[in-house]
This record gives C-alpha cells, sequence and structure tokens, in this order.
C-alpha cells in the first residue's frame, strides 16, 4: 500500500519537474532546460538565437552566451512572451524587425546588459508597445538617438548606467510620451554638461527618478542650483546618493569635488540666477493683500512655437503683455499679480499650446487673498514670551502654594502605648515608615473617598494608611489619625488572627531619605 502511494505522488509531481528539451535542431545540442513555461539556455554555447522554441514560451533566458547579434525575426512566433533576457552576451548589433512577430504589447521585460552595443538607434524597439522594463547597462553605448525609445510608452524604469554617454536626449521623455516613466538610470557615464531647461521640462515623476551622480560633470553654479533644489524637495535620487555626487573642477586634471559635502565651493554662486530652469508651481498658494505674486505655467511642451494663455477667476483671458494694469504676463508663460487684491482670489487656468505638433496642456492654480483690516501687515503671534511668562508664574505660584500655606502640620507624636500593645507583635514588626520626600508617591490611600495624584511632590500630605507586603504601613511620622486608627486596629486584630506570628530573625525594611533602596532593619 505504502508503495502505491508513494508511486502515485512521484506519478503527480512528474510534470513541473525540469527536463531536458527534447525538441529538434540547437535546443537539443544546447541542452536547453525546460520547465512549464521557462525555457533557459543559460551558458549553453550558442552563438545565435535558436532556430526552433516552444511557441508556449513565457520566459526566454539567453544569458551567457556568445550571441553577437540578433536578426530579423529570430523570435517569431513566441506569442506568449513577456521576459526575455540576453544578457552577458557580445552583443553590438540589433537588426531591424528583430523582435517582431514576438508578443508585441505582452513583452514587458528585456535584459540587454553587459553586452557591446555602442549606439542605440531609432529602430530597436519600435515593435515592443507593451515593455516596461528596459535593462541597457554595462555596456559601451556612446549614443543614444533622440527617437530611440519614443515607441515604448508603457515603459516605468530605465537602466543605462555603466556607459559611455556624453550627451542624452533628455528633451525626447515628455509627459505626454512616457506617462508611467519613474525611473531613468544615466549614473556612471561621462556626462559633462547638463540640459537644464530640457531637465526642468521634464515630468515631476521623471525628475524625481532621475539618477545622474559619478559623472564627469563639470563644477558649475548652475549645475549645483539643480541638484541642490532636488535635494531641499527631498528626491530619493539625490538623497541616497550624495555621496558619489561628484563634479571637476577647473583647471585641476583630475580634480573632482563632492559637492554636497564641500559646500562652500559654491558658496559664492547666486543660485537665484539659475532658478530659471526651476520653476516649480504649487496648486495651492497664498498671497497677502497689496502684494506681488509671480504664477508659473509649467508644461512640457518646448520650442518656440510654444504659446501661451491665462483665463482669470473672472474668465477673463490674459495674454502677453497683460492687461488692467493689474496682471502682467510674460513671453516664458509666467503670470504676475502686481497688487493682490481680493478679487484676485481664486482658480487661474493656465494653458500651454504648440500649433506645429497640434498639441496642448493646462494647469490650474488656486490663489488665495489673506485679508487685513487695517491694510498693514501682521506679525505672526510670537508664543515665546507667553510661555516664558506662564512659566513664571507657574512657578511663583508653586512657591506660594509650598511656603506659604495656612496652617503647619503638628509636630510628630508617637503612636501611644496602648495602640502599640493592642496590635501585637504584627503591627509593631509590620509598621513602616515612609519618607515624605521619597520621589514615589503613594499611589492610593484608604481614606473616604481620597486619592493622591501621582504626579505632586509636596510635604503636607494627610496622614494615609497603606498596606506593604500585607502588613499595616504608617503615616508620615507615625501619625494615623483618629479617624485611622480605629480602622487601623480592626485591621491589625483581623491580621493576627489569619497570619501566624513573626517568626525569629524577620526584618522589617522603611525607605530611607531622598532614596528608594530599603534599609534593612534587625
Amino acid at each position: 500500500m505504502t508503495l502505491c502511494l508513494l508511486h502515485a505522488v512521484l506519478f503527480c509531481l512528474r510534470p513541473v519537474q525540469a527536463a531536458i528539451c527534447l525538441s529538434p535542431g540547437s535546443l537539443q545540442a544546447g541542452g536547453c532546460l525546460c520547465a512549464s513555461d521557462i525555457l533557459s539556455c543559460t551558458a549553453a554555447g550558442l552563438d545565435h538565437i535558436p532556430a526552433e522554441m516552444p511557441v508556449s514560451v513565457v520566459t526566454l533566458d539567453l544569458s551567457h552566451n556568445r550571441i553577437a547579434q540578433l536578426d530579423a525575426g529570430g523570435f517569431q512566433g513566441l506569442s506568449r512572451l513577456e521576459t526575455l533576457r540576453i544578457a552577458h552576451n557580445q552583443l553590438t548589433t540589433i537588426h531591424p524587425g528583430a523582435f517582431r512577430n514576438t508578443s508585441g504589447t505582452l513583452l514587458r521585460h528585456l535584459d540587454l546588459s553587459s553586452n557591446q552595443l555602442r549606439v542605440l538607434e531609432r529602430h530597436y524597439f519600435l515593435d515592443m508597445p507593451g515593455l516596461e522594463e528596459l535593462l541597457l547597462f554595462n555596456n559601451r553605448i556612446v549614443r543614444v538617438e533622440s527617437r530611440a525609445l519614443a515607441g515604448l510608452g508603457s515603459l516605468r524604469k530605465a537602466y543605462l548606467s555603466h556607459n559611455r554617454l556624453t550627451d542624452f536626449p533628455f528633451f525626447s521623455f515628455q509627459e505626454h510620451s512616457h506617462p508611467h516613466l519613474s525611473m531613468l538610470d544615466l549614473s556612471s557615464n561621462r556626462l559633462p554638461k547638463l540640459p537644464l531647461e530640457d531637465i526642468s521640462n521634464l515630468p515631476l515623476s521623471v525628475q524625481r527618478g532621475l539618477y545622474l551622480h559619478n559623472n564627469s560633470l563639470l563644477c558649475e553654479c548652475a549645475m549645483y542650483g539643480l541638484f541642490r533644489h532636488w535635494e531641499q524637495r527631498g528626491f530619493a535620487s539625490v538623497r541616497d546618493f550624495q555621496q558619489e555626487y561628484t563634479c571637476l573642477v577647473y583647471g585641476i586634471q583630475r580634480g573632482t569635488v563632492r559637492f554636497f559635502q564641500h559646500r562652500r565651493y559654491f558658496e559664492k554662486c547666486n543660485l537665484t540666477g539659475t532658478s530659471q530652469w526651476l520653476k516649480t508651481q504649487e496648486s495651492s498658494v497664498s498671497v497677502k493683500i497689496g502684494r506681488r505674486l509671480l504664477l508659473h505655467c509649467l508644461t512640457t511642451l518646448a520650442g518656440e512655437h510654444v504659446t501661451f494663455l491665462w483665463v482669470s477667476p473672472n474668465q477673463e483671458y490674459v495674454a502677453p503683455p497683460g492687461n488692467n494694469g493689474s496682471l502682467k504676463m510674460y513671453a516664458n508663460g509666467s503670470l504676475e499679480i502686481m497688487a493682490a487684491r481680493a478679487e484676485d482670489a481664486g482658480i487661474y487656468w493656465c494653458m500651454s499650446l504648440d500649433r506645429e505638433q497640434r498639441r496642448n496642456e493646462t494647469r490650474e492654480v488656486n490663489v488665495t487673498v489673506l485679508l487685513h483690516h487695517d491694510g498693514e501687515d501682521h506679525e505672526p503671534f510670537n508664543t515665546g514670551f507667553t510661555t516664558l511668562l506662564g512659566c513664571v508664574v507657574s512657578l511663583v505660584l508653586v512657591l506660594m502654594y509650598l511656603y506659604l500655606t495656612p496652617c503647619r502640620c503638628p509636630p510628630c507624636r508617637k503612636a501611644p502605648a496602648t495602640a502599640t500593645a493592642s496590635q501585637g507583635n504584627e503591627a509593631g514588626a509590620g509598621s513602616a515608615q515612609s519618607s515624605i520626600l521619597t520621589p514615589t508617591p503613594p499611589a492610593t490611600t484608604e481614606g473616604p473617598g481620597r486619592k493622591v495624584s501621582t504626579n505632586k511632590h509636596v510635604v503636607f500630605l494627610e496622614p494615609i494608611k497603606e498596606q506593604q507586603n500585607g502588613k499595616i504601613r504608617a503615616g508620615p511620622c507615625g501619625h494615623l489619625g483618629p479617624g485611622l486608627l480605629l480602622e487601623a486596629e480592626q485591621h491589625a486584630k483581623l491580621h493576627s488572627q489569619s497570619q501566624p506570628p513573626p517568626r525569629a530573625g524577620e526584618t522589617d525594611c522603611i525607605m530611607s531619605m531622598f532614596s528608594d533602596t530599603p534599609i534593612m532593619l534587625p
């Protein structure tokens, strides 16, 4: 019976086990491994794409081989392909149509890293509109054509680090062309200068994920202003790699400066002059009445054919140079409210239009005007003085509370001998005197409805009664008070009946003055 059960289990597991592909052609010769919908030909000694592959393949791994080029139609018939890895090969050429007749929109991950590609041509990725992740790091790429990545409308992450790029077409990445792009890694290249205008026109999601560390950047105020702006906004691309952001110093061969670590090199830079390329505009702003306010029309459209138009809250169209003397508009699309009035509050619409490419974009800004009845500026309420005054008053009240009490505590008197005798050995041995200045005040009292606060350290608490380890503890100076004395006697009687007499050598402890350490008494 056991053998039959074991045979049935092994028979059920047999279809999911990896096996050597028995299909004809180069698969059998190369020793590729098939497991479900995965075909792995890693380190199989291949110098070209296998001629015949299962059409049900979803993941194809051709890494660590000697493939030098991708011919047209090399992946024909793989209609379910989603992941293609050709890393660590000798790729130098990708012919037009190399990825044609594949899964099309299903292909999402393409790994071409660690090859010998030199130029990314515009026809390389035309047949992969669904590609989301493109890995091209560790190649020899010196140039990326302007339309090479234009067809990748679903692209989310592109890795081009560790190449030899000296220029990059930032202008080709716009919000309408790559709406999902959130990471563009250009680190460890040879970029000497950055086109600030093109970078500032990138969508904010792309700027947040633009990695430019370990490049050959020249130390310039404009370059420093860009990264300083990103640092202030908390971009992870700068925050996580501050030590790797360096620039080359003029006149010093191989001299580099870690400009986030040595900021004094740029202390003479006028960063306000470089802010024209770093325009940011919040969706909601406020301005005091009578003050000026500058609104920027942010857009991804660029070029001399782009025109701008603003619509004020009262449905008034504003074009350069402005109108009515209250609104001034500049050629770059910025709108200035000369002196804010109550009627200037509301939603402003900015429209940018590219007539040549027949595209337009719209932004809105909500403006709030802060009103003052006297027409003058009001200083913000300063709570520092009032806080200090409150502390002084509180201190004076505490001192009065401590030292100007209406009555004094009666002098300490020893408990009557009769009371001590009536309590017996248990009461005499079990009574403990606690310092009235002990840092930890008693938590509760057993007086009629009275409770001691745990945050008051005062010296005139009324006598209290507590239990400590099942024994009665007297209040300050051993005085229980007339009302509590009778209650203590009754409690001692009940306690002496239920507890055995104390053993010889039994000790009691009392709290020493200003200390939590008990002192053992013989």
